[in-house]
């Protein structure tokens, strides 16, 4: 425990079976370089992985959009200052702060709403849900909006030039770099992103046959930028280029599922860190959701398309 806080302001070749909705993430954006200005995109480093709770990890993810440009290990690392990821005993500073990122009530009503996706009803700061949506509210009415002035929306949420240094220092370290998007990977997100609530339909190529299965997708989302991808989720997987092992993913890369390289039964587009578009099932729709990587039996690995003339079809 560090602190607690003491606030003065407030398809063809794709699976039948659904695969699982995750609640971690292991994989979030970054603007990286935090100390110097600059922006990189960043997955969790072994650090930060031993060190936050899967749980509250999924969490700082998944609550960062919230305020667009605010990195999650900025949340993570003010989790960490405040309240150890919610691992203090009491959870109470002697001003009145509660909670694992420490609001004081006042505060915390006025950064609350609306209510976060499994949040409590009506929202409380001892929630670790409301408290980590709030906290990232309160980031972004204080500077932290498109990454405009981190240092500023730290030094709000505790005023204290120590306590922006010690944040920072801590959000580099659970910090790691990843790739870079080709434009042409960037375009293909998009095609897969404008095709979310399409029904899915085994063998579907696009919304003339009624919908996408999960190869289908990928390939029409690829083709739409020029570039040529087999049919079925295994040929795709052994088309390659594959992306070795643990190294980092950029949107468009393509992620493979299934029993063995040998039998991939599902793929999906990875769109955003630590998330990814798919035709999952039948019965189901065009999707994008939180993935979690680490430790899946089931991930086969990664692709990065590359351009390759266009021409002959694509079956």
């Amino acid at each position: 425990m560090s602190s607690l806080l003491t606030k003065s302001i407030g398809g063809i070749g794709c699976a039948v079976l659904a695969l699982p909705l995750l609640a971690a993430v292991t994989i979030a954006a970054l603007l990286g370089g935090l100390s110097s200005g600059g922006s990189m995109a960043a997955s969790p480093s072994k650090h930060a992985l031993a060190d936050i709770p899967a749980y509250m990890l999924a969490l700082y993810q998944r609550a960062a959009p919230e305020c667009p440009g605010l990195p999650w290990t900025i949340l993570a690392a003010i989790g960490k200052v405040e309240t150890n990821h919610a691992r203090h005993p009491t959870m109470v500073s002697s001003a009145g702060a509660v909670g694992p990122m420490q609001f004081l009530p006042s505060t915390f009503t006025a950064y609350a709403h609306p209510v976060p996706p499994d949040g409590k009803k009506p929202p409380t700061p001892w929630d670790p849900v409301d408290a980590v949506y709030a906290a990232a509210r309160l980031l972004c009415a204080n500077g932290a909006k498109n990454g405009k002035n981190l240092r500023r929306a730290i030094w709000h949420y505790n005023h204290s030039d120590a306590y922006v240094n010690q944040v920072i220092a801590i959000a580099d370290r659970y910090a790691t770099a990843t790739s870079t998007p080709t434009a042409a990977a960037k375009k293909a997100v998009t095609f897969a992103r404008a095709q979310l609530g399409t029904p899915y339909v085994w063998g579907g190529d696009g919304p003339a046959e009624g919908g996408f299965d999960c190869s289908g997708l990928t390939q029409a989302a690829y083709r739409a930028v020029g570039i040529t991808l087999p049919r079925v989720a295994q040929a795709q997987h052994d088309a390659g280029p594959r992306i070795a092992a643990n190294s980092p993913l950029a949107p468009g890369d393509l992620l493979f599922f299934g029993p063995s390289p040998h039998a991939i039964t599902h793929v999906g587009i990875y769109s955003a860190p630590g998330r990814m578009i798919e035709a999952p099932r039948p019965g189901a729709v065009v999707r994008e959701r939180p993935i979690d990587l680490a430790g899946r039996a089931d991930f086969q690995g990664a692709t990065r398309p590359v351009m390759r003339p266009v021409g002959g079809a694509h079956r």
